[in-house]
């Protein structure tokens, strides 16, 4: 497929920040009068973006006006990439379930933040997770919810999978809107409680 998309107001390259789609969503809008500019997230004013998803959504109007959107997901939250013209050309061979890595500018409309994509690659699933690692690694200026009872959200998630022979640590991360390091950290807890464990590395299972 064809792998960049590129409008001439694209050509001007903004620094394209590796973020999830929760983070994205739950920035700041700036604008000037009725211009959208950027988002603020933290002390970054994030114009452009970088980001690793599943397509769950696809339309395509391929008409006399040539339209596409995709819906991504990267289990943090779903935004769409809106493209117009010639540019939909790169979208059509994307079906939903395939994993994307995109790069594109941030826009807003009618209260709705999206995506103008110029570089869209379908890459290996396994990508979603070196990237949330990477991501929570290199970051330690976005808070954590310290608010969420971790604990008992993996417990109960592990609970729920009982039926299915138990759940992968790699799930439970991809799933779970905190840091590897304290989601691994509460495993270890409840292990060491004795409330699961640990049939196989990686895999956990519940103790009831």
């Amino acid at each position: 497929m064809a792998e960049a998309i590129e409008t001439g107001e694209q050509r001007k390259r903004n620094i394209a920040f590796k973020l999830r789609i929760g983070d994205i969503l739950k920035a700041r809008p700036i604008t000037d009068g009725d211009k959208f500019l950027f988002v603020e997230l933290g002390d970054k004013k994030v114009a452009r973006v970088n980001i690793l998803a599943n397509c769950v959504d696809k339309y395509i109007q391929d008409g006399e006006k040539k339209y596409a959107s995709l819906t991504v997901d990267d289990a943090s939250g779903q935004i769409r990439l809106k493209a117009f013209g010639e540019d939909i050309e790169g979208l059509k061979e994307v079906v939903q379930g395939d994993t994307l890595q995109i790069i594109g500018t941030v826009r807003e409309w009618n209260a709705e933040l999206y995506i103008i994509p110029e570089v869209v690659k379908k890459v290996d699933p396994r990508w979603l997770l070196v990237r949330k690692l990477e991501i929570q690694n290199s970051r330690k200026d976005l808070p954590e919810d310290s608010n969420s009872p971790l604990k008992d959200m993996i417990m109960q998630k592990i609970k729920e999978a009982e039926t299915d022979g138990g759940l992968d640590i790699d799930v439970i991360i991809m799933d779970t809107e905190a840091s590897p390091d304290l989601i691994n950290n509460e495993i270890k807890s409840l292990l060491e409680e004795g409330l699961i464990y640990e049939p196989r590395p990686g895999r956990l299972r519940w103790l009831g």
